[in-house]
């Protein structure tokens, strides 16, 4: 956590401190990407509506030893409605490694 003005941010968690429009970021930076795996999912799950950015690692002929998922969404949130970032694996037979340059980002625009 670089910074948390309000205390939002707990338990891995975001939860919208007032209603509007909130610009909600992240990026997931991996290590050893399985070509084994069907896919890599990951899932932005706020209060309302859950957000979706999949890859199918079944397309690469080996596995990848770096490998990206970013996305950048305006949500409506109401007051005290949470956000949370989650990663889905389906399949593989090795271990990847979700580093530290991975982030989560949230501001209130309107």
């Amino acid at each position: 956590e670089r910074f948390d003005q309000n205390a939002d941010f707990s338990s891995n968690t975001f939860t919208a401190p007032a209603t509007g429009k909130y610009q909600l970021s992240y990026s997931m930076y991996f290590n050893n990407v399985d070509s084994a795996s069907n896919y890599y999912q990951a899932v932005l799950s706020t209060s309302n509506k859950a957000y979706y950015a999949i890859f199918s690692a079944t397309s690469l002929d080996q596995d990848a030893a770096y490998w990206n998922i970013s996305k950048s969404l305006l949500v409506d949130m109401d007051v005290n409605d949470t956000a949370f970032l989650s990663l889905q694996v389906d399949g593989g037979t090795a271990q990847t490694d979700l580093t530290v340059d991975t982030y989560f980002s949230g501001i209130l625009l309107a």
